[in-house]
């Protein structure tokens, strides 16, 4: 196969308005959707075939996880941003990636520059240390990159959410906490999570025609605790209370209304739509979107000064904290290592108060 090392292409308006009608973004849609609806009903213990690929991927997953485990942070108490031990984690990662990729079954070693950038870039952001939805995106698109080349097939793809990309935020939980990554792009108490999308939308899947759980069972502490180690949704709920105090409805208002919808189908419908319009539908996110020869760019070129790509180069910002100009102390760096947290793996974390 052809492969070329992906690039960035759109710096404007014009460009992601191109991008919303094109052939990739319509495959990336396409496999959030396959993946949302091979979940329905599904909880993460159910016993599923897992595939040479799978198995293969889920180990590339636990060396990345053994990496950071060995790379612990550096002495950082001035600071509540980004630890700079990440950077020594993400060089270590790029090292990895092709012996890494080298383990796949039917992998095409000659893809191995254009698959390993997103793989690369999934962990966050080295210059910034940080992390959000962009990110997530990128082991969305390393995924599809792997099925394109044959590495897993269709029938893996309930497997790819509910052990996959479920180790995948198991590990993002643990660089968060452990290197105070900051949230890249956050909304603060205006958006779902600090960091993550995807796990409200697959999760959200997992509970459509749940016969006892309604959505406003967020707010009951007990049912969260118990529903958190079988879906995604609330596995999230519960990390936000570990890390924030008060009520959702102070720190979380999205998500408080949120629970007033009457069914998960709804709020499942709503988070894909939700995705489309503040993910693959916003500039300052999708001004970072790697294009290569598997998912590839056929929209208007960006200016030629633009060539070389620089950290910031053309960057674009659409008001506060919507992209990297803004640094947002991690929520993690308001812990001290001397207090535990609440079941959140990684050193120090405690509630950041909001009361």
């Amino acid at each position: 196969m052809s492969s070329e090392v992906p690039r960035k292409y759109i710096l404007s308006s014009k460009q992601l308005t191109a991008f919303q009608t094109s052939t990739t973004h319509q495959s990336v849609v396409s496999f959030i959707e396959v993946l949302n609806n091979s979940v329905v009903g599904i909880k993460l213990s159910d016993a599923r075939p897992e595939s040479s690929g799978v198995t293969s991927i889920l180990n590339i997953l636990d060396q990345v996880y053994n990496a950071a485990k060995a790379i612990p942070p550096v002495e950082n108490k001035a600071s509540r941003f980004g630890n700079p031990a990440f950077r020594t984690f993400y060089d270590k990662v790029l090292e990895l990636a092709p012996s890494l990729h080298a383990s796949l079954p039917n992998f095409d070693a000659k893809a191995t520059p254009e698959v390993s950038a997103y793989f690369i870039e999934a962990w966050g952001n080295r210059q910034r240390i940080d992390y959000g939805s962009g990110m997530e995106l990128n082991f969305l698109c390393w995924l599809i990159c792997l099925e394109r080349l044959q590495v897993i097939q269709e029938t893996d793809h309930t497997v790819l959410v509910t052990r996959v990309f479920w180790k995948y935020l198991q590990i993002m939980r643990f660089l968060q906490s452990t290197y105070w990554l900051e949230p890249a792009g956050s909304h603060g108490v205006w958006g779902l999570d600090d960091y993550h999308f995807l796990p409200f939308l697959f999760g959200s899947a997992q509970l459509r025609g749940h016969k006892f759980v309604r959505p406003k069972a967020i707010h009951d502490p007990e049912i969260v605790d118990e529903l958190a180690k079988e879906y995604m949704y609330f596995s999230c709920i519960k990390f936000i209370n570990s890390i924030k105090t008060a009520s959702l409805r102070w720190h979380s208002p999205m998500l408080d209304d949120i629970s007033a919808v009457k069914t998960w189908d709804k709020v499942n419908s709503g988070m894909l739509k939700m995705y489309l319009a503040e993910v693959l539908g916003k500039l300052p996110v999708i001004q970072h979107f790697l294009f290569g020869s598997i998912l590839s760019y056929d929209g208007p070129l960006p200016p030629a000064s633009s060539e070389g790509d620089a950290a910031h180069q053309g960057h674009v910002h659409e008001g506060w904290g919507d992209c990297c100009g803004i640094p947002v102390p991690s929520a993690f760096a308001a812990a001290q290592a001397r207090e535990p947290g609440k079941g959140i793996e990684g050193p120090g974390v405690r509630p950041v108060p909001f009361d």
